[in-house]
């Protein structure tokens, strides 16, 4: 299915109500209920074909067939670790999430928060499951991926070494829902290598769908304890970590036990009644190695509070206390996820309205770097925004629509396994008054040489996600999202919350003497005869000139680009993108002959359109015989 048919059935899937998390797609089209079925009926117990009990799934270099960490790794059903397997046991817990040996403490921090509230852990990990009478070895999980639900489903065999779980385990030693949902979350990121390293928001995204800010806490607000407690409150997932100087740091742990690198979960937030002390409960994902300063375990601190008052105070499980001004001077930033961003500011709960979109950048026609790069950052997709209401009661004296946009670079960890990683990525926001509701309008490149950006995000980084918080007059305004160099690949989704209902569409660019050529092709000679309009060279030749502006002969694909908008043709990206792929040669420069034969195709589909179109309603539908044709 080409590029644009997929993005219309998927939008015509997601109109439909596919993709919900009460109505998620089925992640590989593998379904559950029937492929349980199957193993029921026929005795056996499933095994994936998709994410198969071999090295390929462990990883590609540290867990590659050929590493010492894999040797005599065996796969086992939990049937064969223990006499009585446990999906969940009591219900999910944060003891049950202890680290093995992979690092992906940034995961299993956001799957403890996840069991602090239980709607939120019901959407990830779907009642009815079990190792009782249905149990076929065949288990599911729900994540969320770049806009929409999927339905991941695996089998029970995961990967042990001397009779123990590789990987993530419970403290119980019976209980496997956790280790069964990081081996779902490998199958949708390669493997689990591709787990190895990464940010806590990241996870805490994918179980809610929601939107994630950071905090840096060498500055925070003056009302960081209550933007805490009221974010635990209304079921936020948060993370929280200390930041490292050099490689040696990481995973280095302190005098007080706490360690440098490691992504820890923020469980709790209370302010003791008598000593109105503000308390932190953190917990450490090892499920051991706990701080030993004041209000930890086994301090002299929790001699004055009564037993009823002390929550969950045990000795080395991994979650400990501190004080909110210990964990200040200790802790470097805290990251926090929420489904609806406004209730860290304000007293009531309200959803915020949320537009998502899909785009992607390619090399020579939508990859144009950040501003750095004035000759090509005018070609990567924009969207525009707008804001028509402002807040209500806003907390302080300024007036605006608040609004969060999130930029997430789509399936970069599958990438490692061909050596790729995260792009370093960023956007910058730009105020389009004059533009006021047009649709079919690219800015170019004089546009951005002439017009300074309204506001950016934060930095250029090689997150999956960059997001930040803005306010802002209403309005309308212009996101370009851009990779930081230039003719790099990559999909994304570009994600704008806001109090108020806002709309986010892409904009559009439907968006020398001497010529190098060796003679038209016979295709474009072909082409020009179909159409008898010679008057196409006197056009060309002189736009080729115009536009090739080192006098190289030949054009590169701005400059194809601008060309084409100089003779008429409106293009989206998605169109322009296969131009550049089926005209353009290896080193992204056009010739005189495939200039000309890109003209006159675009001309000949415009005049068919048209013809079709008769009532210009800006849309055409073919049958059988005049696709063919």
């Amino acid at each position: 299915m080409s590029g644009m048919a997929s993005n219309l059935a998927k939008k015509r899937a997601l109109a439909a109500g596919f993709g919900t998390n009460a109505n998620a797609v089925k992640y590989l089209n593998q379904d559950f209920e029937a492929l349980r079925a199957q193993c029921l009926s026929r005795g056996g117990l499933f095994s994936d074909p998709t994410f198969a009990a071999a090295p390929e799934s462990l990883g590609f270099n540290e867990l590659g067939p050929g590493s010492y960490k894999t040797r005599a790794v065996q796969w086992k059903r939990p049937g064969e670790l223990c006499s009585s397997p446990e999906f969940i046991v009591g219900g999910a817990t944060r003891t049950d999430i202890c680290q093995g040996a992979l690092g992906d403490c940034w995961l299993l921090a956001a799957i403890a928060s996840l069991t602090l509230n239980e709607d939120v852990m019901a959407r990830v990990v779907p009642v009815g499951q079990s190792f009782g009478e249905s149990y076929a070895g065949i288990f599911h999980f729900q994540f969320w991926q770049f806009g929409e639900w999927v339905d991941v489903v695996i089998d029970d065999r995961l990967p042990t070494k001397d009779g123990e779980l590789l990987f993530v385990h419970s403290a119980e030693g019976s209980e496997f829902w956790s280790a069964l949902l990081e081996k779902a979350y490998a199958k949708v990121n390669g493997c689990y290598e591709a787990l190895s390293g990464g940010s806590t928001t990241e996870g805490f995204e994918d179980f809610t769908g929601g939107i994630a800010e950071n905090y840096d806490l060498r500055k925070p607000p003056p009302n960081m304890f209550q933007i805490i407690k009221k974010a635990i409150e209304s079921g936020a997932l948060l993370g929280c970590s200390i930041d490292i100087t050099s490689a040696a740091d990481s995973e280095a742990v302190t005098r007080q036990k706490l360690v440098k690198g490691h992504a820890y979960s923020l469980t709790g937030a209370v302010t003791y009644r008598g000593r109105k002390e503000k308390l932190i409960r953190i917990r450490n994902p090892w499920g051991q190695v706990e701080w030993t300063g004041a209000w930890s375990d086994s301090s002299s601190e929790w001699n004055s509070v009564d037993d009823s008052e002390r929550q969950n105070v045990k000795a080395d499980d991994g979650e400990f206390w501190m004080s909110f001004t210990e964990f200040l001077r200790h802790y470097s930033r805290i990251e926090i996820c929420t489904l609806t961003p406004d209730t860290l500011t304000d007293d009531s709960v309200k959803h915020w309205s949320v537009c998502n979109y899909d785009g992607s950048w390619r090399k020579g026609s939508t990859a144009g770097g950040c501003r750095n790069h004035a000759y090509t950052f005018w070609m990567n997709p924009q969207f525009v925004i707008r804001l028509d209401e402002e807040d209500d009661d806003p907390d302080d004296n300024e007036v605006g629509c608040s609004f969060v946009v999130g930029l997430i670079q789509k399936n970069r960890r599958r990438l490692r396994k061909v050596g790729e990683d995260m792009h370093t990525i960023g956007f910058a926001i730009y105020e389009v008054r004059k533009f006021h509701g047009q649709r079919e309008v690219h800015l170019d490149k004089n546009y951005f040489l002439t017009h300074a950006q309204k506001a950016r995000s934060e930095t250029f980084v090689n997150l999956r996600e960059v997001s930040t918080r803005f306010k802002m007059p209403p309005g309308e305004y212009l996101i370009v999202p851009s990779t930081f160099e230039p003719h790099l690949n990559g999909d994304f989704c570009i994600r704008v919350f806001s109090e108020k209902q806002t709309e986010t569409r892409p904009f559009y660019c439907f968006a020398g003497t001497d010529i190098k050529t060796d003679g038209f092709s016979l295709e474009t000679c072909r082409i020009m005869v179909n159409l008898m309009d010679v008057s196409f060279l006197s056009v060309s030749i002189p736009r080729i000139n115009k536009n090739d502006m080192d006098n190289s002969g030949t054009m590169s694909t701005p400059e194809m680009r601008m060309a084409l908008k100089e003779a008429g043709f409106t293009l989206n990206n998605g169109i322009y993108q296969i131009l550049v792929a089926r005209y353009a040669e290896p080193d992204m420069t056009i010739d005189f002959d495939n200039f000309v034969a890109c003209l006159m195709r675009l001309d000949m589909m415009f005049r068919v359109f048209m013809k079709i179109d008769a009532h210009d309603s800006g849309s055409i539908e073919l049958d059988f015989h005049q696709v063919s044709e």
